[in-house]
This record gives structure tokens, C-alpha cells and sequence, in this order.
């Protein structure tokens, strides 16, 4: 079903349904049902929670916040016609005076970074761990699943379950699990006995669905207290699940929480680039999710690597089939039924937690990525829009959703500027030219200060300190604006049409770089 903003919600209620009832068809008579009793399934706590199934009422503020977003650009383009200076370049100084006070904020919100604490995993005062079950979706990733699972087997305090939620592989997936880890084949919908090699290894089988209805098949059959969702194309750190129990264990009130994500590309010349602009892009959005987890505002979360408490998940009817970023959305959804009914949940990042993930290697995979997240950004601001300007939600509604507002306009603001900047040059505008580049070079001056900070933060935080070099990570500063700034407003924009259109295609990824990647991280 394409998804549309004008799409018919009975329409879209019946074909949820349809899906999650193919994919999951043994899932609520099957022992996690019978463990936690007749509770409503996920289908049903799904179209009691979310907002694309069940609407809910605009307001005048999100409509104020969201417009002004789209005529302010509008405005500051009709300015470059006049010609007079920098300010013919209105949209530029609009971008760079908005992405300069989101660096500020972060500036200040992270201060306390710089007495960092013992992590909770390594306290000998830490309370009582809850249980934890990992669930790895998995369509015909037969090439990774032996570096990702093993990493997952020697996790010290692991998991009480492990799940390979195997969404119709066709590939060797079934060979690989049957020969190298000992599961027996189970029924469709079914789950496996354990490993005859390893006890905490389980199968189940799904029907092709996609990865959203592979995990919550899993949800429904799982036993522990919390879940962990690991992409299988994730190597986890050896002490990552215990680091995310301690967090759990130290926040009764913490329902989501992301790791530590370390971006790896194969070694081609094209991969070594693309890894080493998104290690530091990685390393500066960790750093801002912290800043706004300290705003009690953190609405993004890595379904790579991320751990929720199964009781709020299966509340909140688990992950959403018909977003194309089901981890996204599903923060949201968390959010407002947290705050709804006054719960005061908690969404954390745990700098203590770590991984490596695989990374687009190619400037085809790149913007393929790149799409998808915007357009299922998109997706769930649209449904949740009614949350903006919302003063009941906190500084959620008050601070970080107008700030996303922006965002869903961000691309196309930097992407005019860029064009603005070309026609200056070839028009002969020499003086609006020189203007314009002075700005860029301030900016620049504050994205390297910027980049120095957040590194040191870094590694301050997460004890990570391979690939932080402060010389290479000063070479992107200056390097991003004119290349890979560029190319993610490209994607972001490709983003925009896939919306428009409807399209929930997540288009076709190619693993080269975890497999090659060093078979213990610390």
C-alpha cells in the first residue's frame, strides 16, 4: 500500500490488519501470550495508539509553526532578486544562522560531559539486572548473521534469549542455522526450540513482511523484561548488553534506549570516504542526542542497536509496518502515550553501550539510505503534527518538534542556497560573492570549534577513541559543506518526492563492510 497524506484511514486500518495477521499467524497463541495473559494484541494496541490510525485533531500552532517554515523560505528567496550584498543570499544566512544556534544549544546542554561518571555497567552499587532478549530480523543476511551472532554469543551478562526473526530468507539462512548453530527448523509463525549448541538461541520464522513485522513477531512470543533490536548487519561490543541492562536496571522509568553506533564501509576508495565523513557525523549526532535526551526531549533512537522495556513496547502496540522508520515513529508514539497518561517514561542514550554498523559505502546506497530516513521523517511528522506548539507535551511540543518542523525544510533551504551561491558566481556578482563566502568562512570557523568540542565530549563519554583524530575530523569540517553536506540534502530532497508520491520502497542494500570487520570491539 503506497502511503499518502490524503490516504483513506479505514483503508489503511484494514490493510494493517491483513498485514499483521499474515505475518504473525501462531504469534498470540504462542508462549509469550500464555506468559503474560489475555492482553490486547500488538495489532490492537497499535490502532488504539497511533496517530496515523486514529488522526488526531490539528491545532492552530502546528499549522502557524509548520507554514511559517515554508513562507520564511519563500521570503528570504524572493530577497536574492534584490542584489544588495550578503542579504541577496537571505536563505543562506537564514540556514546558517539556525544550524549556529542548534550548535550552541548542544554546546550547553553537554557541559556536563566534562565530568563524565562511571558508567552504571561497571558500578559495583548497580541494582539487579532485568532480563533481556535480542531480537535480530534477518532477510537473506546468511553473509553477516555468523559475525553479528557472534558477537551476540559472547556478550558477558547476555541475553536470556536470543531471536533471529527470519523474515523469508531465501538465501542460505536456513542451511546457516540449522548446520553451523544447531536450531531445528520450526513452523511458520512458530518458535524454535532452543540451540542445541547454544540455549539462548531461538529461530522464528515469518513470512516476508519486512523488518517491522519480523520484530514485532518476535515481541509477541519473548519472555524477558526488556528486548533489544540489533540489525543484522550490527557487531555488537562484548560488554554492550550488559551496559544496556545496567541502564535499565539504574532507570525505572526508562523505556527506550540507543548505543553507540560506529559506522564501518568496505575499503574500497569510495568507501574509505563515505566512512570517514559519517564517523564524524556520527560522532556529532551522538552528542546532540545526548543534549536533547538532558531536554527530556530524545525522539531518535538507532532500531539498530536499540533496547526498550517490553511492557511499554507491547502498550504502544509495537513497531508501525507502514513507516519506512519504524524506530522513528515509534519514539513518538511512545512519547505521547507516556505523556497522555502522565507515566513520565524516559528515553535515554547510553554512551556506554557500543557497536559497529554497516555504512553506505557507495553514492548510490548513500542516497538510497538518505531517502528512506527523510521520507519516513516526514511520515511521522505529518501524523504526529498535532504534538507542535503543543504546550502539554513539554519541551517536546514547545522546543524540539518546532525545531523538526524546520528540519523537514532544512534540506531544501541549503540546497537553494547552494544554487543561489552558482548563480551569483557565473552571474558576474563579484561583491555578493565575496559577502557570501565571508559568512561561509565564519561558519566555518564555528563548525571546526564545534567539531574540537564535540570529539573531546566524545571521547570522554563513550571511552571511544579510534577514528577521533582531531586533524582528519578539522579536513571535514572544511571539506562538508561543498561535497558531503551537499549530498545529504540531495537525499534528503529525493526524501521529499518519495513522500509526495507515496512510495515505501526501502531499495536494495549491499553488505561488503561488516564482513570484514575486526571480530571483537571494545
Amino acid at each position: 500500500m503506497d502511503i499518502d497524506v490524503f490516504e483513506d484511514v479505514t483503508l489503511i486500518k484494514m490493510e494493517d490488519a491483513t498485514l499483521i495477521n499474515h505475518a504473525v499467524p501462531a504469534a498470540s497463541s504462542g508462549a509469550g501470550a500464555a506468559a503474560h495473559g489475555a492482553k490486547p494484541s500488538l495489532r490492537e494496541a497499535l490502532a488504539a495508539a497511533s496517530p496515523r490510525i486514529n488522526p488526531r485533531k490539528g491545532t492552530w500552532q502546528s499549522a502557524v509553526i509548520h507554514g511559517s517554515v515554508t513562507v520564511l523560505w519563500l521570503l528570504l528567496f524572493a530577497r536574492a532578486f534584490f542584489l544588495h550584498g550578503a542579504l541577496a543570499w537571505s536563505t543562506g544566512i537564514a540556514y546558517v544562522v539556525y544550524d549556529t544556534v542548534l550548535l550552541a544549544f548542544v554546546t550547553w546542554k553537554t557541559l556536563p560531559l566534562i565530568r563524565r561518571s562511571l558508567p552504571a555497567h561497571r558500578s559495583s552499587r548497580a541494582a539487579k539486572l532485568p532480563t533481556m532478549g535480542v531480537i535480530v530480523a534477518a532477510h537473506n543476511e546468511a553473509a553477516v548473521l555468523p559475525v553479528t551472532l557472534a558477537a551476540l554469543l559472547r556478550q558477558t551478562h547476555g541475553p536470556s534469549q536470543i531471536v533471529i526473526a527470519d523474515d523469508g530468507s531465501t538465501d542460505g539462512t536456513r542451511d546457516l542455522l540449522t548446520r553451523r548453530f544447531g536450531l531445528t527448523e520450526p513452523a511458520l509463525g512458530e518458535l524454535s526450540a532452543p540451540s542445541a549448541c547454544y540455549p539462548n538461541l531461538h529461530w522464528l520464522r515469518v513470512p516476508h513482511g519486512g523488518k517491522a513485522l519480523a520484530l514485532n513477531a518476535a515481541i509477541e512470543v519473548m519472555t524477558t523484561d526488556t528486548v533489544m533490536t540489533v540489525d543484522a548487519d550490527t557487531l555488537l561490543a562484548d560488554d554492550a548488553t550488559h551496559a544496556m541492562r545496567a541502564a535499565f536496571a539504574q532507570s525505572p522509568k526508562l523505556v527506550a534506549a540507543t548505543g553507540i553506533l560506529v559506522p564501518v564501509c568496505n575499503r574500497t576508495a569510495s568507501g574509505r570516504v563515505f566512512q570517514w565523513f559519517q564517523t564524524y557525523e556520527y560522532m556529532r549526532n551522538f552528542i546532540a542526542r545526548f543534549a536533547w535526551m538532558r531536554a527530556d526531549s530524545l525522539l531518535l533512537v538507532s532500531g539498530a542497536f536499540a533496547s526498550f522495556r517490553r511492557e511499554a513496547l507491547v502498550a504502544v502496540g509495537g513497531f508501525d509496518a507502514q513507516c519506512l522508520v519504524e524506530d522513528y515513529e515509534l519514539i513518538h508514539r511512545l512519547r505521547r502515550y507516556s505523556i497522555e497518561r502522565g507515566l513520565g517514561w524516559d528515553v535515554r542514550v547510553v554512551g556506554d553501550a557500543h557497536a559497529h554498523t554497516e555504512a553506505p559505502a557507495t553514492l548510490g546506497a548513500f542516497l538510497r539510505q538518505r531517502r528512506r530516513w527523510f521520507a519516513g521523517f516526514l511520515q511521522t511528522q505529518y501524523w504526529n503534527r498535532d504534538m507542535t506548539g503543543d504546550a502539554r507535551f513539554g519541551t517536546l511540543g514547545r522546543l524540539m518538534l518546532p525545531v523538526k518542523a524546520f528540519d523537514t525544510m532544512q534540506p531544501i533551504y541549503g540546497l537553494t542556497a547552494f544554487a543561489l551561491l552558482l548563480g551569483f558566481v557565473f552571474g558576474g556578482h563579484g561583491q555578493i560573492v565575496v559577502s557570501i563566502f565571508s559568512v561561509i568562512g565564519l561558519k566555518t570557523a564555528i563548525d571546526l570549534a564545534f567539531y574540537v568540542w564535540s570529539i573531546h565530549l566524545y571521547r570522554r563519554w563513550t571511552g571511544l577513541t579510534r577514528g577521533t583524530s582531531l586533524p582528519m575530523a578539522m579536513a571535514a569540517a572544511i571539506a562538508e559543506p561543498f561535497t558531503f553536506q551537499l549530498l545529504r540534502h540531495t537525499g534528503a530532497a529525493l526524501g521529499w518526492l518519495q513522500f509526495l508520491r507515496g512510495g515505501k520502497s526501502w531499495g536494495v542494500q549491499h553488505r561488503s563492510g561488516l564482513v570484514g570487520a575486526p571480530q571483537r570491539t571494545h
